[in-house]
């Protein structure tokens, strides 16, 4: 609800304090007091228009601030936008404050727990906390995008609307999915085309894991076999020796020694095992000896194999630098890759088939729902209407029409009901809009078109009773709600408004009596001169004989006789609410 409102420097208010309480709310006060300017006050902090015609004369701004706690409703309603802006206050999470500033010179400034944020933003906020009836643009009646959420609270549709919200999402997705593999499908063909190339590519190269190391190590010989020859017969020569050479051969030179050490032995046992050593040398030697002079005569030179190994190990080199490969492991991995990828290209045709099939499903079901909804809206749209139509009887306008109207357009790309196809979202098939003719003869059109401001609130009065417990604007601030009307119809209209009050919080600008009786909190608007200048003053009327006072002036009867009918105008309206209340 709201709390407070404190207002400086604006129109002829100079600075301002108020106080409001739960229930009905009523402001009255003298013709030119300044009753009305208080809702105007309320509308800027809401987000309207920044005029700086409403800077007090003599000063160079105008500031209102209103505080708002929330209860677990309201906060429902708000926590979108505040947690979008990042404007919660966690110290204090059950008040709201906004603030707006219009300045003379420079632009307007808004704030919500403290933070600047632009005027849109104190819009979205006021939609959900506010409705202002009296001035046609402020209405939420005459927003007809905001009539099917009324009829479908008043019908308690909002499951049933949840699971087609549910369903419109998914098919957004699908439909979201569908696209991108169309749009993409000419670059997978060409992708595809790419990786079977290259597929082709490595498996036409019979690649082995282990071949790139023997391959390299068989070139090494290859290249190097005249060398590897020479070393070799050079080393079996040093060993076995050349004929007529002047040195002893080292074979023959070992076998020497092992002979000699085999008769130190003879003689010393001590000498056995360097004998052993020796004799195993010679021996060793001998056959290294063998060894040498075969793998010299076996090394054989063959260019052809060596072209084959360099054309091969070429290949791999090739295709590792291809593919960004250290090994061939590394092109086996990446074949393993491509082979992966291309399976699912080629399986992106199936996918599409099945995202279609999934989305005719989704068109049925969505139509099927919408349908549903559809029908359960125009029963509820008749029983709305005849109950509309009987608290609008009450308001004294008898002779009033009000229907729901209901409308579908067909779309080829639509979701299927039936036979046809029809243009839906997230809330169905149906464009809602309230329908009125506020005289006979007249022909229903949009609500908007043809309600006066009074005219505008009686219906919103009316709309609110049928609508009280499905409505979910916290805070109702009433404006011209009594115009054209007299004492014995303001009464009814004050009972209704006091009726609301179970699920809202009402704010009424009033010039009857009998409507003001039905007051929770009664606040007096005063015009006073300050300084030779117009100012407006305004005060709670705590006490039963201020109230009186009040009632009776607004009545326009002198003495104690006008005492005593708004005494009994005010024990009327308090029997009604105990009534009410009891029932």
């Amino acid at each position: 609800m709201l709390e407070e409102l404190h207002i400086q420097n604006f129109a002829v208010i100079d600075r301002l304090e108020l106080q409001f309480g739960p229930g009905f709310n009523v402001i009255t006060g003298e013709t030119g007091a300044g009753k009305s300017i208080l809702i105007d006050a309320v509308e800027l902090l809401l987000g309207g228009r920044a005029d700086t015609a409403v800077v007090r004369a003599g000063s160079d701004r105008s500031r209102v601030e209103g505080v708002i706690k929330l209860d677990a409703r309201a906060r429902l309603g708000v926590m979108a936008v505040l947690e979008r802006e990042d404007l919660l206050d966690a110290d204090d999470p059950d008040y709201l404050t906004l603030m707006r500033e219009v300045r003379l010179r420079g632009r307007s400034s808004a704030r919500i727990n403290g933070i600047a944020v632009r005027s849109e933003i104190l819009s979205e906020v006021g939609r959900e906390l506010f409705d202002i009836h009296g001035q046609s643009q402020h209405l939420s009646l005459f927003r007809p995008r905001h009539h099917i959420d009324l009829l479908d609270r008043f019908a308690d549709l909002l499951d049933v609307r949840a699971r087609l919200a549910q369903m419109v999402g998914e098919l957004t997705v699908v439909h979201a999915e569908m696209r991108r593999l169309r749009d993409d499908e000419a670059a997978l063909r060409r992708r595809a085309d790419l990786l079977r190339h290259e597929l082709e590519e490595i498996r036409a190269a019979e690649l082995d894991p282990a071949e790139e190391d023997k391959l390299s190590a068989e070139r090494n010989r290859l290249a190097n076999s005249e060398q590897l020859a020479t070393l070799a017969a050079e080393a079996a020569r040093l060993l076995n020796g050349d004929e007529g050479a002047q040195s002893a051969p080292a074979v023959d030179s070992l076998m020497g020694v092992a002979a000699a050490l085999a008769k130190l032995a003879q003689i010393d046992p001590a000498m056995a095992d360097d004998y052993a050593l020796a004799e195993g040398m010679a021996q060793q030697a001998q056959e290294l000896a063998l060894t040498l002079s075969r793998y010299a005569s076996d090394v054989e030179f063959d260019p052809y194999r060596l072209d084959e190994l360099e054309e091969r190990l070429e290949l791999i080199t090739s295709l590792k630098r291809r593919f960004r490969a250290h090994s061939i492991a590394g092109l086996l991995t990446y074949a393993d890759r491509a082979t992966a990828e291309l399976a699912g290209i080629d399986d992106s045709d199936e996918r599409l088939a099945e995202l279609s099939r999934r989305a005719d499903e989704l068109l049925r079901q969505i139509g099927d729902i919408s349908a549903r909804l559809s029908r359960a809206r125009a029963e509820a749209g008749d029983a709305l209407s005849q109950q509309v139509v009987r608290e609008l009887g009450d308001l004294r306008m008898e002779r009033t029409r009000f229907e729901v109207l209901l409308q579908q357009a067909e779309h080829q790309a639509g979701c299927i009901v039936g036979e046809r196809r029809y243009k839906f979202d997230a809330k169905g098939i149906d464009d809602v809009e309230f329908m009125l003719s506020a005289n006979p003869g007249q022909p229903l059109r949009p609500l908007a078109k043809v309600a006066s401001g009074g005219e505008a609130a009686r219906i919103m009065l009316a709309l609110k009773r049928v609508l009280t417990a499905a409505d979910q604007t916290p805070i109702l601030i009433f404006d011209e709600v009594d115009q054209g009307i007299g004492g014995r119809i303001g009464a009814v209209v004050g009972e209704k408004l006091w009726s609301l009050t179970g699920e809202h919080q009402v704010l009424c600008v009033t010039h009857l009596p009998q409507l003001a009786s039905y007051a929770d909190v009664h606040f007096q608007v005063q015009k006073a001169l300050d300084d030779e200048r117009a100012a407006t003053r305004i005060r709670s009327l705590d006490d039963e004989g201020e109230r009186v006072t009040e009632l009776a002036a607004m009545l326009g009867a002198a003495g104690e006789a006008g005492m005593e009918s708004a005494r009994e105008i005010l024990a009327a309206a308090r029997r009604v609410k105990v009534t009410l209340k009891r029932s």
